[in-house]
């Protein structure tokens, strides 16, 4: 059985409708941050085990960004939230 992912906007969707594109708690350097901290930004990433919160693009559905909160040793999706309604509302990343 192919794992889902619960779109807000199109409901229940095969994970093969989205592309994931990273850590969604990572913070952007300002941009006048040192080379250090580019670098680290950049190329360095934890390789978290359990829970963590990424950014999924729905490249064949809606093309909404979402937050999808998943366990990374299981891939079973805790939940799942618009990126943008998730800024625009101060609710954290």
């Amino acid at each position: 059985m192919a794992s889902l992912i619960s779109c807000p906007h199109c409901g229940a969707r095969p994970k093969e409708e989205f592309s994931i594109r990273g850590d969604a708690k990572l913070v952007r350097p300002a941009p006048d941050a040192g080379a250090d901290a580019w670098y680290d930004y950049v190329y360095l990433r934890d390789n978290p085990k359990g829970r963590h919160s990424e950014y999924w693009h729905h490249s064949s559905g809606c093309r909404r960004w979402l937050i999808v909160e998943r366990d990374t040793v299981t891939h079973k999706v805790h939940g799942v939230r618009d990126a943008a309604l998730a800024k625009l509302g101060g609710e954290p990343a």
